[in-house]
């Protein structure tokens, strides 16, 4: 039994015509006389009543071609879904990031892409950064979103948007109202940190302020940036956060721009190059085009 012989039957049971089928099917009666006649033999049954004035279908028929259509209707899904596949609309997509990217641009983007691809869906897993590279090697997740830069045999990066860093001060340090402030102005601070050993950019920082000739005074780690701000914000330290942090509790803390060329908090995007999936395109693209992060 063919494809070609169900599309054959199913014309001929809407039709019943040969002639007007065969026109449907823009082919001569006789080769649809005969592969009807064949797919009858296969089936060992008559699925029509023939005579010289009428074409009927015969029980048999009638519940044949009821199967036939949900047959049809699912192969045409079948063949929707693998071009939407091939297309990059549709599909999964799994995506490591911390809690810092909720406070940025993320959230809008996949909200939007939600909207303008329905059948892509978007599984967000937090994971600490360090975590991350480790999870995309071993095709835990797809495509992880970082402050930093992986290039190498089996990982590539993409910027995604700049996210320049500030200093998160309480509304009373005698910095608050300094506007912008450099790694030596914050030599004496005590600082709220991120884990160095979860986050290379709280190590980057901290190679950073080696360079300018300190180390920072830590007071108080944590895994997460909110953490960082909340801690700020009750007097106890201060903070180096992506300007994206900046609409979290923006009446508890002062925001100071960092002069400071050798750190910033960039986003990129890394993924494995051998995955060449359309619809892990489509995300990235989605996320390179979407409204411009603000970036102070």
């Amino acid at each position: 039994m063919e494809l070609r012989q169900l599309r054959y039957f199913t014309a001929l049971a809407e039709e019943l015509n040969f002639t007007r089928a065969a026109e449907r099917l823009h082919i001569s009666q006789p080769p649809l006389s005969a592969q009807i006649a064949q797919l009858e033999d296969e089936m060992g049954i008559k699925l029509f009543r023939r005579s010289s004035r009428r074409v009927e279908l015969t029980p048999a028929g009638t519940a044949f071609l009821r199967d036939v259509r949900v047959v049809q209707d699912r192969l045409k899904e079948a063949v929707q879904r693998a071009q939407g596949i091939h297309a990059g609309l549709e599909g999964r997509i799994e995506v490591g990031l911390s809690g810092s990217h909720f406070l940025g641009p993320l959230p809008g983007r996949i909200g939007e892409l939600a909207r303008s691809h329905p059948d892509i869906r978007i599984v967000l897993h937090e994971l600490e950064p360090n975590d991350q590279p480790e999870a995309l090697r071993e095709q835990r997740i797809d495509v992880s979103i970082s402050r930093q830069v992986i290039e190498d045999a089996l990982l590539s990066s993409t910027l995604l948007w700049p996210d320049p860093l500030f200093v998160a001060l309480p509304p009373a340090h005698r910095l608050a109202q300094s506007g912008r402030l450099t790694l030596q102005d914050l030599a004496r601070e005590p600082f709220v940190m991120l884990r160095r050993e979860s986050s290379t950019f709280a190590e980057r920082i901290f190679r950073a302020c080696a360079a300018h000739g300190f180390e920072p005074r830590v007071r108080q780690t944590v895994a997460q940036v909110p953490a960082q701000l909340s801690l700020v914000a009750a007097g106890l330290g201060i903070a180096l956060v992506p300007a994206s942090a900046r609409p979290y509790l923006p009446r508890a803390v002062s925001f100071c721009l960092l002069d400071a060329p050798e750190l910033e908090g960039n986003v990129y995007a890394i993924f494995r190059k051998d995955d060449d999936r359309a619809v892990l395109r489509t995300f990235l693209d989605h996320l390179h085009e979407g409204p411009p992060a603000a970036a102070g």
